[in-house]
This record gives C-alpha cells, structure tokens and sequence, in this order.
C-alpha cells in the first residue's frame, strides 16, 4: 500500500538538530503568507530517503495549522558539488514558474549557514500518496497499470520541457553526459573506499572500463539531451491522494542537463534489481516475474516513448541500465561512507548500503553478460503490424518521425473534419471573399469554429508549457493543476511542436483552414506573446478574447519606408508622455488588421533613439479603436486581398496609449521578437507540407482524368518524371520540418536556429515547385481562381519574404557551417 506523505516522519537523527528559533524567525520574514505569532512550531524529519535531510515543519495557532517542507545540506564534511540545495531550489522554481511538470511550490533560499547551520530552502508540503515499494503491494492490477503510466507520462514530460525557453538553458553541459558522468561517480567511489573507508570492490573497475568503451554515440554531441533528473524512480514521486496521477516528483539534488536516457534506466532499475531497506537486494522482476497489473519492461518503455517521442532505445539499453548500477553503486558507497562518519540522513538504515553497492556492482557485471535485454521493436509496434496496414502507411510515409497513438487520432479527426466541413465551403468562402461583403464574415465559419471546438480541434498549437504561465496568472491555478472545467478547452491539447507538426500540415491543405481551428497567424504569434510575456491585467483584457476566437489581432511592425527585415531600421516612435505613450508612424503589410473582428494591435516602434542599438525598441498593446489609428488602405497579394482577413496600411499619428500597456517594459521588443518565434518559427513551413500535399493531389486527380493527344496526362512520361520529383522534394522537405520541430522542442530556438533557417528556405521553394507542377497540369484553369492552385501558390511566394528572405535565413545557415570548421 502507499504511504501518505505526513506519515513518512520520524524521530530526529542527533547529528540533524536545527535552531528553531532561528528557523521561525527567518520563516517569518520569507516564506508568503507564513502565519504570525504561531502558538504552534514543530520540525520532525522525513525518514526516506538517504540525500539531503529533509524536515515536515508544522506552524500556526489552534486548528488553523500549516504544513511546509524544509531541505538542507547535510553537516560536516561533504563530497565536493554533492548536496548542491541551491541548484535544487533553481529547478524547481524555473518547472513551478514555466511548466506543467509536476513539482512543489518552493518559496525561499537561505545560503547562510548562521541560520541553522547549513544551506536550505523551504517549499509547500504536498498531501498525497508515495509507494515505498515498486512491487506496489495491496494496489489492485488495474491501478497498478494507471500508476505506472502516470510515472512513465510524468518522466516524459521532464524530458519535454524546453531548458532555454524557462531559464535553465546554462544548468549544466550537455554534451559528453555520460562520459563526464563515469569519470565523476568514479573519482567518487574511489574517494569513499580510500585509506581507513570502506575497501574497494575490483569488478567496479571493470565495469567502468567496460562503460567507457561502450558510450552511446549520441551522448557526446547532446542533440537530445535536456533535464535530467538523475534520481528519477516510483518512490520519489507524490502521488494524488485518491486519483492515479502524480502531483509532485521529490529529490532533485542531482538534477543537471544532460543525457534523458539515463534518468529512463534508473527508473526501470526495478524490472533488474529491487532496492529495498532489507540487508540484501532482490532480483528484479525480470527475474522473480512482474506483478499482476505491472507492465512489462518494454511496456513501459513504450509508454515513455510515445509521450515523450523518444526513439525505442533497443540498441543502447544494455548501456544505459549498467551505467545505473554503477552509479547506484557509487552512490551507496558514499552514504555508507557518511554513515560511519555519523551523518547520513537515512540514520540507521543506511548500515546496509554498503552491502547494496557489491550486490548493485554484481547485477551490473551479470546484465552486461546478456546477450539480449530488450525486444527490437516497441510492443506497439508490434500490436499495430498485426492489425493490418494502417499504421504502416503512416511509418512508410513518414520515416523516424512516427507520431503518437494520441497525435494519430488528432491526425484523424482533423482529416475528417476537412473532409466533411472545411473542402466543401471553400468555394463558399471564396465567392463571399470576391464580392461587395467581402469585409463582413461568412456565419457558417463561426458555427464551424464552434463545432472545432467541441471536438476538440482547438488551439491545438500551443505548447502545454507556454499555458502554464498563463493559467497561473488568470485562473491562480499552479503548475499542477489538471482542469477538466470550461477553461481548460482554451490552451489546447499540450502537444510539442513536433507533434503540431503532423496537425498543422492537415490545416495548411485549405488556405481557410487555420482560422476554423485558432491556430493562424499572426494570432497565434500575438497569443504567444501574452502568453510569454504579457501581465494578468493583459491577458484577461486581450489573451482570453483571443484563445476564445471573439476577436482577432493583428502585428505591426514592417514600415513602407526602411528595409524592415533589419528591426533596428524600424522609425515608429513610442514616445512616454505621463501615464500614456505616444505612437507615431507608419505601418504596412499588417496581416489581420482589415477583419472586422480585429481589435488589438501589437505595434513594434522605438521607446529610445539613444539606446543601444537593440535596446531601442519596444512592443506595445494598442486598441485598433482608438483615435489616431487610421486604415490608410488594403493591400493585396499577386490580386488577393485575402479578405476578410486583409493586409493593411495603417498611420499612427498621436496615437494616446496607455503606459500599462507596454509589454514587459521599455527597450524589451528584440527580446519578445524571439520569444514571439517562439512555436511560430515554424507553423509557416508545416502549412506549406500541407500545400503541397494539395497540389500533389489535385495534380495527380487532374492527371488521371484529363487527356491530352491521345492518353491520359498520367500516361505521359515527362509528366511521371516531373510527379516523382516532386514527390521527392516533399517527402525530403517534410523530413526536414520535423527534424527542426524536433530540434526546437529539445534544444530551444537558438540552437536549432540552423535548421529552422534550412526549413525556411526548402518550405517554400518546394511548395512552389510542386504547385506550379500541379497549375501547369491544369493549363489554364490553374491560373484561375476555379481551383485553390493560384492562392495556395501565391502564398507560398510570399513566404519567402514574409516568413523572412532566403538571402537573410542562408547566411545564417552559412554562418553557422563556418563556425563549425573554425572549431
């Protein structure tokens, strides 16, 4: 059964005594809201555990009692970087403040050792479930089977969170994790078992012989690599009082960047090994056989890599569960150490672990010895291959990018509702666009966007870690939170940019696609800005409309006067002036601004001529309403006006607006620029896949149905050749999308900047290659607007400009190539 968190206390270990006066007095003062002159202030210790004593602290007068969780240093003598509760506290804030990932409120730091003797911090006590034991004895099979998953979906979205993105881009090096791991956790083990220590065990070295030679070729360039947890198992996890979810993960004392796969065997060290608080281990369940209800190993893999869109690690498992022995075993070692000196947390079940560091050595030499330790293939795989064909359509069409179960289904969905309700009233939308209305808005889009939502199909491209920010600031919701309430329909489904990819490729088939789903520029662009960046009193005023689809926004920044791809050419002035800025200037190509449903515009101009060159610009919020802004005139692409939607040139001219208006303060417009390119970077380049699928499809349907001097188009070869080139094309191109979506979502913008830049340049190009194929099918019915060829094209050109020019993004691309030769 588990335990509830509060029971898990137990009675002061001597060498762990605290100042309680000293503690209340520096409580008081720091943590928000602790409560004054409490009658009541009591510490006990948490017994589990063998890292950084941790300690439940009571305070408050009467019934009226609250519950904290303080984490320390250890005293004495320590291993030099172990124990680091500084670095403890920065995870936890940056997870709590910018994610979804379940872990506690912390709420302060205290480096100075007079308060109590050591560093600590204290952080909000989590009431709910931990299973002490991963047999999870007396839990019924099923729930047994939800646990699990929940752990496995909890480790995946971990190893989801975008370390630039929420500030821990520099919490440790990325690359060579594992190798720099080894050196470290020798150099400790052999420090622990030195002179008048513990003796060392010979088959130890062997080991880390046999770990440095067998290094995983990912692990040195740390392409994938991201948080890692590094204590990451069942037992360090708080689970819901009553529901099978987990609301808190514990013990992030040796949490880093680095290698994800590590923290992923050491999670599944229960199905070799079982460590327990008995004198001996265990086998693991492998061997003693699974408990009804548990998955099997390779089940629970599978259900990490499909939440988390790992690779199945088939082929470098051997290493990475013997690099957790080993670790496991260093480990041990150094707690026995510290318990014969008398300063171990654990107290007096730490006597054994000295034995748990030989056994933890021997099930490490033994599992190196297998010949195998892992199916080849995932179980789903394996399930899906014997149901037919289905799935392998989509691995065929889509290589080492295979989505989800639940992307699939996504997919699916938004295929049918295309299907029925988006192709058939295209040529509705357009004939509306072409006439005197064509600033007013068709109803059968607003009962088309409701019924998205019902379905589920709604803002669908943003991220779950942008959302956390935003929940907290408007529903006071924390990190934690799982809504089920009319809400939580407003940020999505949580997807990573990855699996959008799949989705918003569906959308880009119909030009009028995207607006049906919340999901189009520039609004998606301008809600990642509030979403970012925005305060509370912004995103009730202009985000909720905006995620609700009430109103649409629009993005001011290219001026008809400078070359605008360079920002700082930028001349619009944000001039403060008391309580209210001034704006004056000129801007053009603001996309969305013509719709009728428009209302805030998000105007890019300069706060400061005299600041650095960077610092100069600001972004501010402004009512498109208010006197001063004036729709000079709509501007069309190749003759398309895109209404309703439009593209305008507007003035400013002493254009009042209030100072809190402002986002995130004056000189900050370069820095949100790129937040803004945040998801966005590539929403442009996954609707053109879809483009070209269209064209590919409307040519292939053209070819088979059309003759020309005497056979089909179909039948002519010059036709099959160019087809297949551009089959090529596509499928090359799309490869190329999801390998910087993939990039983006684990290594952040600035590091995947080279292939978002390739992207940016193939999207295009392809997709206008493969539509004027399909236009020169159709001779000269392609050129009209009897078919969506001629839009779709036209937007595809002007990508090239509007999502940044080829010139800019290929000097970036050739940058970084000599960068990498001059290393």
């Amino acid at each position: 059964m588990a335990s509830r968190t509060g029971d898990l206390v137990s009675p002061f270990q001597p060498a762990h005594q605290l100042d309680l006066d000293a503690l209340l007095r520096y409580a008081s003062v720091n943590v928000p809201d602790f409560p004054r002159s409490p009658s009541k202030f009591t510490i006990s210790q948490f017994g589990h555990g063998q890292s950084n004593p941790t300690f439940l602290t009571e305070a408050g007068s009467g019934a009226a009692v609250k519950r904290y969780v303080l984490r320390k240093k250890p005293a004495g003598k320590l291993l030099e970087s172990a124990h680091a509760v500084d670095r403890e506290f920065q995870v936890l804030r940056a997870l709590g403040d910018h994610t979804v990932v379940p872990v506690p409120k912390v709420f302060c730091l205290c480096n100075d050792p007079n308060v109590i003797g050591t560093a600590f911090y204290i952080m909000e006590f989590l009431e709910g479930r931990i299973f002490i034991d991963s047999k999870l004895p007396g839990v019924p099979p099923e729930r047994r089977r939800a646990i699990y998953r929940a752990t496995a979906k909890t480790l995946a979205s971990i190893h989801s969170a975008n370390v630039d993105m929420i500030g821990l881009g520099k919490y440790g090096r990325r690359d060579n994790y594992c190798r720099r791991q080894i050196e470290r956790w020798a150099k400790q083990y052999t420090a622990s078992t030195a002179e008048g220590k513990p003796a060392s065990n010979p088959k130890m070295f062997q080991l880390i012989d046999w770990l440095r030679q067998n290094i995983p070729p990912e692990d040195s360039s740390g392409v994938a690599a991201g948080i890692v947890h590094g204590d990451f198992r069942i037992d360090n996890l708080v689970f819901h009082p009553t529901e099978d979810r987990v609301i808190g993960i514990l013990d992030w004392e040796l949490s880093t960047l680095g290698n994800q796969m590590s923290d992923v065997a050491h999670c599944c060290l229960p199905y070799t090994v079982v460590i327990g608080q008995n004198k001996h281990l265990d086998a693991g369940f492998e061997v003693t056989g699974i408990p009804e209800g548990i998955p099997s190993q390779a089940e629970f893999l599978d259900d990490y890599c499909s939440a988390s869109g790992k690779p199945w690690p088939a082929k470098v498992w051997k290493f990475y569960v013997a690099f957790a022995l080993f670790r496991g075993a260093s480990i041990c070692t150094g707690i026995y150490n510290r318990w014969l000196l008398g300063n171990a947390s654990g107290g007096e079940r730490a006597r054994y672990v000295g034995n748990h560091a030989n056994e933890l050595i021997n099930f490490a030499m033994d599992f190196i010895a297998r010949k195998s330790v892992l199916p080849e293939y995932p179980p789903s795989d394996a399930k899906q291959f014997g149901n037919g064909n289905k799935i392998q359509n989509v691995l065929d069409e889509r290589g080492r990018f295979v989505p989800s179960q639940r992307v699939l289904e996504l997919r699916n969905k938004l295929i049918k509702f295309m299907e029925d309700y988006i192709y058939p009233n295209e040529k509705e939308f357009e004939k509306l666009a072409q006439s005197d209305a064509r600033l007013t808005i068709h109803p059968e889009e607003e009962r088309l966007k409701e019924m998205a939502r019902k379905e589920g199909l709604w803002n669908l491209w943003i991220p779950f870690d942008s959302a956390a920010r935003a929940r907290k600031l408007i529903f006071g919701e924390g990190p934690n939170s799982i809504t089920d309430g009319g809400h939580d329909l407003l940020f999505g489904a949580g997807l990573s940019n990855l699996e959008y990819g799949y989705l918003c490729e569906i959308m880009g088939r119909s030009v009028w696609a995207p607006q049906i789903f919340n999901c189009s520029a520039p609004d998606t662009g301008n809600m990642e800005v509030l979403l970012r960046y925005g305060n509370k009193e912004q995103l009730e005023e202009w985000l909720i409309p905006l995620l609700e689809g009430k109103i649409r926004s629009a993005f001011a920044m290219t001026e008809p006067q400078v070359a605008s791809s360079d920002a700082t050419n930028i001349e619009c002035s944000i001039k403060r002036e008391g309580d209210s800025y001034i704006i004056n200037g000129n801007k053009w190509w603001t996309s969305g601004a013509m719709d009728p449903r428009c209302r805030v515009l998000i105007v890019m101009g300069k706060t400061d001529f005299s600041e650095a060159k960077h610092k100069q610009q600001s972004m501010i919020l402004v009512d498109i309403k208010i006197p001063g802004v004036h729709m000079k005139r709509p501007l069309s692409v190749f003759g398309f006006d895109d209404a309703p939607h439009g593209h305008a040139e507007i003035s400013f001219e002493n254009v009042y607006v209030p100072a809190k208006n402002i986002l995130l303060g004056e000189g900050r417009g370069f820095e949100i620029a790129q937040g803004r390119l945040g998801p966005g970077r590539l929403h442009h380049c996954m609707r053109l896949l879809g483009a070209a699928e269209r064209g590919m499809q409307l040519m292939a349907e053209r070819a088979l149905s059309r003759k020309a001097f005497g056979k089909f188009i179909a039948q002519h070869g010059s036709f099959l050749s160019e087809m297949a080139k551009c089959r090529i094309e596509l499928e090359r191109t799309r490869l190329l999308v999801l390998e910087a979506a993939d990039q983006l979502d684990h290594l952040g913008n600035k590091r995947a900047r080279g292939t978002i830049a390739m992207a940016k340049v193939a999207a295009p190009n392809m997709a206008l290659k493969v539509l004027d194929m399909a236009i020169q099918v159709h001779g000269a019915a392609g050129f009209s607007t009897d078919t969506v060829l001629s839009h779709l094209w036209a937007t595809a050109r002007t990508l090239r400009v509007a999502d940044g020019r080829d010139d800019v993004h290929l000097g970036t691309i050739a940058k970084l190539e000599l960068q990498r030769a001059k290393l």
